[in-house]
């Protein structure tokens, strides 16, 4: 029985909407390699327990283990595939060791035991935040919060934001000062692949883009 809901649980239509929303990664990718990438992005980020797999402090995880627990829940994955998706993501989510022993994802962890070490950077004095209008209102009052993430995520560009956006509903684009920010002792952290993190973003350093 349990093995059974275990088997479900890893459908993609039993997936949280969340990862269903993911966008294909890129033209070249297959059908298969998008599932494959929606799968690593599960497990590297949210839920490893789930195949059994562990994830150390930096958020790195066995390949072979990665390999095997996929294959037990019924996921065709192989080297070769994993290779490919962390070569071709145009958003550069993953990261593999040169040795490829070991991969993972570069942002975006929920998992309470990883706690990813980013060098502290000087942002640009604009950056940039896409969700939908209905959070709007929220947001003004709270800020941007990283919810069950560990920062909060920033474009550099406003294509990229509203990007982001728009796969959450009709997109709305948030401009943040981030010289006033600093100044009020936030720091920034960049990611591998170029998104901006931050712990929060408090809605008095926020205005909306109304282009």
């Amino acid at each position: 029985m349990v093995k059974e809901r275990t088997t479900t649980y890893l459908t993609w239509v039993a997936m949280p909407y969340a990862f269903l929303r993911i966008r294909m990664e890129s033209s070249v990718l297959n059908k298969r390699d998008v599932e494959a990438s929606r799968f690593l992005s599960y497990v590297l980020r949210h839920r490893p327990d789930v195949i059994g797999l562990t994830l150390d402090h930096e958020g790195w995880a066995d390949v072979d283990a990665l390999i095997k627990g996929a294959r037990k829940a019924g996921k065709d994955i192989d080297l070769a595939l994993i290779r490919r998706i962390v070569d071709e993501n145009d958003k550069k989510r993953y990261s593999i060791s040169q040795d490829s022993l070991r991969i993972r994802a570069v942002q975006g962890h929920s998992v309470k035991s990883v706690a990813m070490t980013f060098a502290e950077k000087d942002p640009p004095e604009t950056l940039y935040h896409g969700t939908a209008t209905r959070h709007l209102g929220s947001i003004m009052k709270k800020g941007l919060l990283p919810g069950n993430r560990h920062h909060v995520h920033l474009s550099e560009d406003r294509q990229s934001a509203l990007a982001v956006g728009s796969r959450y509903g009709n997109p709305v684009v948030l401009i943040v000062d981030t010289p006033r920010m600093i100044e009020s002792g936030h720091k920034f952290f960049q990611a591998e692949n170029g998104v901006w993190l931050v712990e929060c973003v408090p809605s008095t350093f926020l205005t909306v883009d109304s282009r």
